[in-house]
């Protein structure tokens, strides 16, 4: 990799880092000052937005060979959070502050804030094996949490609104279902993705940690 490239990850990398973990710092401090999970939105939905959408950046990363990571399953999670974050969150008041925004948001600034710290550390050649392991690990417990209770039972949760205010009616008057039968259409296949996206994550671990153990055996 050029040193150009390099210095371009470190940078993108590290501010995505610094970004989570102010979404992290009002997250927590939000609930430590009201003792409730209710203002997660209000404290942080907007950075998130703006986090996730920016986050198209990696796909193209993957798309010119920047990062070996492909297109597609960088595709597949940026679309999802993406399409979760603005396209549901952000267009209904009445489910924001509800707990599974907190508890979405959370799963996603915790795990964003290690892998993008990991990644900033790799670029200057100076990752400890500790966050490396964090790294391949974190996810195990972090990304059904944030999937299931977090993004699929907001979305259910929503339905209710999206059919009360017809959302989206103007681009799906005219597609075959309307906006909240593809959700919940949506919901049918969300577990198919989440696994799909939660194998490769194993897949991963097990290559970058096994490399991590034979380095240390040398």
């Amino acid at each position: 990799m050029s040193r150009l490239s390099n210095l371009y990850l470190l940078t993108y990398n590290s501010l995505q880092g610094f970004g989570w973990m102010v979404s992290l710092y009002r997250l927590v401090g939000d609930f430590a000052a009201t003792k409730s999970t209710s203002g997660a939105y209000s404290s942080t939905g907007e950075l998130v937005c703006f986090l996730q959408t920016a986050a198209f950046l990696e796909v193209i990363h993957g798309a010119v060979g920047l990062v070996p990571t492909g297109v597609l399953l960088p595709l597949m999670q940026w679309g999802g959070r993406v399409h979760f974050v603005v396209a549901v969150v952000r267009q209904l008041d009445e489910i924001q502050r509800l707990p599974s925004v907190f508890i979405t948001f959370l799963a996603w600034s915790l795990s964003e804030v290690i892998r993008y710290f990991h990644h900033a550390l790799n670029c200057l050649g100076v990752c400890p094996f500790w966050l490396t392991y964090l790294r391949y690990t974190a996810f195990i417990i972090l990304y059904p949490i944030g999937v299931t209770i977090g993004e699929m039972w907001l979305m259910y949760q929503a339905i209710p609104f999206m059919i009360k205010k017809n959302l989206y009616a103007d681009v799906f008057d005219y597609l075959p279902l309307s906006y909240y039968n593809f959700i919940r259409v949506l919901l049918l296949v969300y577990p198919l993705l989440f696994l799909k996206l939660y194998l490769y994550l194993f897949k991963q671990r097990r290559s970058k940690l096994g490399k991590q153990h034979k380095k240390k055996r040398n």
